[in-house]
């Protein structure tokens, strides 16, 4: 059962990463922000995964996949914020360096926020005691680790690579 589930929860994940980066293809009518969102992904769940290897009562199960696939649309939404907010500042002029720097300045506080709000909230789950406590442990080590993680690599990983694909995509247009 649990191999036949894990070749379940790779599709699950490949559909919900393909489902995202096709939203944000749409919204950004592009298809190089979505990829520089989608990078903060798998550096979160590296995360979740390690935090979950780290707690003694931490496996790989159908609670802590829900964790992950809630994960994931966590984690976007501090790209997002990031990227958005560049395209906005570079339409008004700003060079893709410029935009990017501001933007993550402007944008970390709600970035961090927001990672506080869910981190904080997920504690209580994952030092759950009590009937059920098994399920919502991993859960919450999930979310913990992950936004953790993804959050401090988010913070770095998004503007260099948004600079370096933006100034690559300009220098093609002007040649």
């Amino acid at each position: 059962d649990f191999l036949k589930e894990s070749n379940t929860l790779l599709l699950i994940f490949g559909l919900a990463i393909a489902f995202i980066f096709l939203v944000m293809a749409a919204q950004f009518e592009s298809f190089v922000d979505p990829f520089i969102i989608i990078l903060s992904v798998p550096l979160s769940l590296a995360g979740a995964v390690v935090t979950l290897w780290l707690t003694p009562a931490g496996t790989m199960n159908i609670y802590s996949q829900i964790g992950l696939v809630t994960l994931i649309g966590l984690i976007t939404k501090h790209g997002i914020l990031i990227v958005d907010f560049a395209n906005k500042l570079q339409e008004q002029g700003f060079s893709p360096y410029e935009a990017v720097t501001q933007a993550a300045r402007l944008r970390l506080r709600p970035i961090l926020m927001t990672t506080f709000a869910m981190v904080l909230g997920a504690i209580p789950l994952a030092l759950a005691s009590g009937p059920g406590a098994e399920t919502r442990e991993q859960i919450g080590w999930v979310i913990v680790g992950g936004m953790s993680f993804g959050t401090i690599f988010t913070l770095f990983l998004i503007p260099a690579v948004y600079t370096y694909l933006t100034q690559r995509g300009q220098t093609k247009e002007i040649a």
